[in-house]
């Protein structure tokens, strides 16, 4: 009797509401952080992070928000602020700027293998490989990648225009990889970055 209750209930009301996938899941979030000492302080202005804000604006053809953090070259400060944006903020895609280099603060790299549970030694190789073709330092440049949970981190030097180099060379590889860490279905403006994607 409940049962036939229920769908005369259903046939007055009409047929529930069809949620898609898109809609139920959650908004695509990006951290970016801008790792220096003098921009912390406003000392100068912030470059990096807008920079980075800028491209991912070019590339991604999905919606998706930015979540951007300005923090000194300390250690425990980038580790607790990695942590934050991959574990409470459900950022699937973590970049930052700043602190890559031999000097003796740069210790983003360090900050980044301290909180990632695998490296993807790929990330940093093809970076310096781009970054060559414009200027011999690039060996300098000790960026790293790797994933935390479901997000990824990705270490970028601070210069604006060797942002931009390093994020179109490893871009095309990033939506797969958040695609196998089961986060969301990254797309891109072709015209700029296709994301490569094996076929099924």
């Amino acid at each position: 009797m409940s049962v036939l209750l229920s769908l005369m209930a259903m046939s007055i009301a009409g047929p529930l509401p069809i949620i898609s996938h898109m809609e139920a899941q959650e908004p695509i979030r990006i951290g970016i952080v801008t790792i220096s000492d003098r921009a912390s302080r406003g000392i100068y202005q912030d470059l990096g992070g807008p920079a980075i804000r800028e491209c991912l604006m070019e590339i991604l053809s999905c919606s998706w928000e930015a979540v951007a953090r300005v923090i000194p070259d300390e250690q425990p400060l980038i580790e607790q602020t990695l942590r934050e944006l991959c574990d409470q903020g459900k950022c699937c895609l973590v970049v930052t700027t700043g602190g890559t280099g031999p000097a003796k603060r740069d210790v983003t790299p360090e900050a980044t293998e301290a909180v990632c549970e695998k490296m993807l030694d790929g990330f940093g190789e093809l970076m310096r490989a781009a970054s060559l073709k414009f200027v011999p330092t690039a060996i300098l440049s000790r960026q790293v990648a790797g994933i935390r949970g479901r997000s990824l981190i990705v270490n970028l030097p601070g210069k604006p225009s060797a942002i931009r180099d390093c994020l179109l060379a490893v871009f095309p590889a990033i939506p797969y990889c958040i695609d196998l860490m089961e986060g969301p279905y990254l797309t891109t403006n072709e015209s700029v970055v296709k994301a490569f994607r094996p076929k099924k």
